[in-house]
């Protein structure tokens, strides 16, 4: 099942809303006090939104498959709300919200019994809420259905836009998006207290006021990596990722193999993001315990490695890498063997590479400064467009779609069908 840009939203917006009331109703009722339980003003819970649209796209194909769609969606999930709460973490040093006191739990951001839950909620919304959901959103007019997607995106945008500011304390810099986003949180309030109180009467038994404060847990200020930094680290990652690939591919099938996501250069991408984005949100966990670092790897990792593939499939109409013929895989995209080595990976990075890395960065700004650094990032951001290009117009030729305008020509001369089965000799057509 293949889902439109509007049903997308309509379902992103409608968990969204719906997470946001139920967990605004518990904590207000718990605490006796209004509880705005998302990251916005308005009455949101991204985080959940985002989460359902993961689910909805890539885990359709396992649909008919209960345990691993279950297990799929608990551990994007429990991805998804770790990167958030570390990201929220970073923006406002602050923590958002802390299982620390709850058993199995990990690093205070995530703990087994909602790891639990999260796949449970997955496979129940794949499943049957939210074809319940679409049913309803496609009993209105068309025209209206575009309508009701349009003022919710620019509504949500708003307020995310708004809280964001808020957060960084740069409210002075747009004032006028602010006071929406002020408004809507007054409104928010009027609208959570009149929920709250009609529920507080049906369940108070069933949940007794505590003491207990949810407020935020302030942080002391850190030092953090820059984007600067950070895009090196995309770099450098691509760059050693490539390579590894490339000899492993030789150690274990005995022939030299392209391994590169892009036309120009060995540079593997997933590597690259994947460096980045667990530098980053490891970089205050970096002298924990070893069996830490690699339990996030293998999570994360697998659940990165599964959320690429079916991406790049839906986006490019290609399989760069199919595991099929190992045990433990997942259709073919990932296998338990590999998540372990993203766990070791993680783990020789943040011990061992990444002090190296962070001094080689740090001599290269300073010998250059940012020209080099600029230099770099026009050429990854024009090597990426081209390789997007290149891989779309391989794919129009696989379905004998002919050129009719310039730029598909060009493609046609210099990325021609032995070109791009060279650089991409794993792609295969679906």
């Amino acid at each position: 099942m293949n889902y439109s840009f509007y049903e997308t939203s309509i379902l992103f917006f409608a968990w969204s809303f719906l997470a946001w009331l139920a967990e605004t109703s518990y904590a207000t009722i718990k605490e006796k006090n209004f509880r705005n339980r998302g990251f916005a003003f308005g009455p949101f819970c991204f985080i959940y939104g985002f989460a359902d649209v993961l689910f909805a796209v890539f885990f359709q194909e396992l649909r008919g498959n209960t345990f691993f769609l279950y297990l799929g969606c608990a551990a994007v999930a429990t991805a998804v709300q770790w990167f958030t709460g570390k990201a929220l973490e970073r923006i406002n040093q602050k923590k958002w919200w802390d299982y620390s006191d709850k058993k199995w739990n990990f690093d205070g951001y995530i703990c087994l019994p909602y790891s639990l839950l999260w796949g449970l909620l997955g496979l129940f919304s794949v499943r049957y809420l939210n074809d319940f959901v679409l049913s309803l959103y496609h009993l209105l007019p068309n025209f209206l259905e575009k309508t009701v997607v349009f003022c919710l995106a620019a509504a949500g945008l708003l307020d995310f836009a708004g809280s964001l500011l808020s957060c960084c304390h740069m409210e002075d810099k747009l004032p006028h998006i602010f006071i929406f986003s002020r408004r809507m949180q007054q409104w928010t309030y009027r609208f959570a207290a009149k929920i709250s109180n009609r529920m507080e009467r049906r369940i108070k038994r069933a949940y007794p006021a505590t003491a207990l404060d949810n407020t935020a847990v302030s942080l002391q200020e850190e030092e953090k990596c820059s984007l600067v930094q950070l895009f090196w680290l995309f770099l450098i990652g691509a760059f050693l990722g490539d390579i590894v690939e490339t000899i492993f591919c030789r150690l274990t099938v005995g022939i030299w193999m392209s391994r590169s996501s892009v036309v120009w250069g060995p540079f593997s991408v997933v590597w690259g993001l994947g460096i980045a984005l667990v530098t980053a949100l490891l970089y205050k966990d970096r002298d924990k315990q070893e069996h830490h670092i690699f339990f996030i790897g293998l999570i994360l990792g697998g659940a990165y490695e599964y959320i690429c593939s079916v991406f790049t499939e839906m986006i490019f109409g290609k399989v760069f890498w199919d595991y099929s013929g190992l045990p433990f895989n997942l259709g073919g995209r990932i296998n338990l063997l590999y998540c372990i080595f993203w766990g070791f990976a993680a783990v020789i990075w943040m011990k061992s590479l990444y002090p190296k890395m962070a001094f080689l960065i740090t001599w290269i700004l300073q010998k250059t400064g940012r020209v080099l650094t600029a230099f770099c990032a026009v050429f990854m951001a024009v090597n990426l467009f081209v390789s997007v290009l290149a891989l779309v117009r391989y794919d129009a030729r696989a379905n004998g779609r002919k050129a009719s305008c310039s730029w598909e020509h060009i493609m046609d001369q210099y990325y021609d069908d032995q070109t791009m089965e060279r650089i991409y000799p794993n792609a295969i057509a679906q």
